[in-house]
C-alpha cells in the first residue's frame, strides 16, 4: 500500500506529523520530496483566501448587528 505522509527532520531523523499504523520494526522505502516554490505558494494563497473570507464574514456580521 502507497501513502503520502508528511514528515519532519529534526535530530537526524524524519518524524511523522500523523500517526503511522505500523509494527514496530517495519521497513519501509521512502522517496524524499522538498516543497517546491509552487506548492508553498498555492498553499499560502488558499490560506490567505480563507483568511480574508474569514474576516468579511466576521466584519459583515458586525456591520448587520449595527444596523439592525
Amino acid at each position: 500500500m502507497a501513502r503520502v505522509i508528511r514528515v519532519r527532520y529534526e535530530g537526524g531523523v524524519l518524524k511523522p506529523l500523523e500517526r503511522l499504523d505500523l509494527k514496530e520494526g517495519e521497513e519501509l522505502v521512502v522517496v524524499v520530496k522538498g516543497k517546491s516554490f509552487y506548492e508553498l505558494a498555492r498553499r499560502f494563497r488558499v490560506e490567505a483566501e480563507e483568511d480574508v473570507d474569514r474576516v468579511l464574514r466576521e466584519v459583515r456580521g458586525r456591520g448587520r448587528s449595527i444596523y439592525e
